[in-house]
């Protein structure tokens, strides 16, 4: 090679490198029922949290035991002018589908074709999950509105109650319920939405 003769070699830059990175997909409250239509979610506890699916716990018996002993209850004090929900969507916001275990609602069934947004009571039934059902969930339901949220933990044998929330820039979500009372299995609880009703703790644990 010739280095007199041959041109000399010109380096090109190169081609800016386009930085990529992958996006979470946020699914909205339609996109995530329609899924459930189709039998995606067969088998599985979902629920859906600001356009998040979160793939929940999966039931056990004592957990089923007590769902049924507290929807049997419920049904007794809700006969008129409300119904209970079981396992079914409450879509609190356009993205936030929490289907809780147990939700009274006003009206029938047919007042509802699509996941109501409000419930007069909401119960959750808690086991493994009751860090989150205590916790985050709580701060959900308050930033929803609920005013009554009740959450059965069948292992501690108790009732958690959660009532007045109250908008809060420190708190989650900024929401959180302000009264938190812990009733043991011989206590009794009265629905906000049913003052003359009483349930005695104990018949709602398996």
């Amino acid at each position: 090679m010739n280095a007199l003769l041959d041109p000399p070699l010109t380096t090109r830059p190169l081609p800016p490198v386009v930085q990529w990175t992958p996006k979470r997909y946020h699914w909205t409250n339609e996109e995530f029922c329609n899924l459930g239509d189709a039998g995606v979610f067969e088998g599985r506890s979902v629920i859906l949290v600001d356009g998040e699916i979160l793939q929940m716990a999966m039931l056990n018996p004592p957990h089923d035991m007590s769902l049924s002993l507290t929807d049997y209850l419920l049904r007794e004090i809700f006969r008129i002018g409300h119904f209970i929900r079981v396992q079914t969507g409450l879509a609190v916001n356009d993205d936030t589908n929490l289907g809780p275990d147990l939700a009274v609602v006003i009206g029938s069934p047919r007042d509802y074709k699509s996941a109501p947004r409000t419930a007069v009571l909401i119960v959750e039934v808690a086991d493994t999950s009751l860090a989150y059902d205590r916790g985050e969930k709580s701060n959900l339901y308050a930033a929803a509105g609920i005013q009554d949220y009740w959450v059965i933990d069948v292992n501690g044998r108790e009732l958690l109650i959660f009532r007045e929330p109250i908008a809060d820039a420190e708190a989650p979500r900024g929401y959180r319920y302000t009264s938190i009372q812990s009733l043991v299995a011989t206590d009794s609880v009265t629905p906000l939405a049913a003052p003359e009703a009483s349930i005695r703790v104990a018949d709602m644990l398996p």
